[in-house]
């Protein structure tokens, strides 16, 4: 897996992103991974790393010690999440020593040094919030505290994502919504996340993938054309940033920036692969 997510940041980087994300495990599961990953990155490439940091099954001085050794490795760009609860719990629950959620994390690296943050939105509500109003409070919190950018849950329904940076904005939220684009590798287990996360899936999306589980090169030019779409129409809507969930295949997000007019320097292309360490 290390050498795949190596792979798809070769093979992305060309298009200078503005920061690569790296994800985090439950507690810290992949700590050590994730440090040296992003320590790599730093040495390596010019890409800017924004290291994922959670509240699961860790203490305040924890997750400090983990902001601290980051800090230390050069990192600047925390994505504060809350975190799912671990396997074989029913929901997420706080450590007794913990942060209690996002908005406390935040406030906790912020305190620690001024970091960029970046925090996760949901233009359909988080599952377990039971209402906007409630989910949006929720952002407003982690922004008083020091967030700088939201970045959505995936959603493939564009209407919902700018209904909900109206309210947003209505709320008195204005640091940037960045919008979550997440290329359909495998309908089926797009379809499972999303059921996790409370994303629709419109019947189109699934009429377009229908009877091809079997056929990888037709789904991927599919894949391809509809995520495309799905951007060109927010660029239509005054978007100019996204963020693209890789899952650590680069691909078919090179075929996006293709189609939407994005090039590679010459000479740079071609890089698909380099040993990891």
């Amino acid at each position: 897996m290390e050498s795949q997510l190596w792979e798809s940041m070769m093979r992305l980087a060309p298009f200078s992103p503005d920061f690569v994300s790296v994800t985090y495990g439950a507690g810290g599961s992949t700590r050590k991974p994730t440090l040296a990953t992003v320590k790599r990155i730093l040495a390596e490439t010019d890409l800017k790393p924004a290291a994922h940091l959670t509240c699961v099954n860790a203490t305040r001085d924890e997750v400090d010690a983990v902001a601290r050794e980051f800090w230390n490795a050069g990192v600047r760009h925390f994505v504060a999440l809350r975190g799912d609860a671990p396997e074989g719990m029913p929901s997420y629950r706080p450590h007794n020593d913990g942060y209690v959620n996002a908005a406390e994390l935040v406030a906790g690296l912020k305190a620690f040094a001024d970091f960029e943050i970046s925090v996760s939105a949901y233009p359909e509500k988080h599952p377990e919030s039971p209402d906007f109003m409630t989910d949006i409070d929720m952002l407003k919190r982690k922004v008083d505290n020091g967030a700088t950018r939201a970045i959505t849950q995936f959603f493939f329904d564009n209407d919902s994502y700018e209904r909900y940076v109206e309210r947003v904005r209505r709320a008195g939220i204005y640091i940037p919504i960045v919008p979550g684009i997440l290329p359909v590798h495998n309908f089926a287990q797009v379809s499972k996340f999303a059921g996790f996360c409370g994303t629709s899936i419109p019947d189109w999306l699934a009429t377009r993938f229908e009877g091809l589980d079997r056929d990888p090169q037709t789904r991927a030019l599919v894949a391809a054309a509809v995520a495309a779409d799905q951007v060109m129409d927010l660029v239509e809507r005054g978007v100019q940033d996204f963020h693209f969930y890789t899952m650590n295949r680069a691909q078919l997000v090179y075929a996006i920036c293709h189609l939407l007019g994005l090039r590679a320097p010459k000479g740079t292309g071609a890089v698909t692969s380099i040993a990891a360490a």
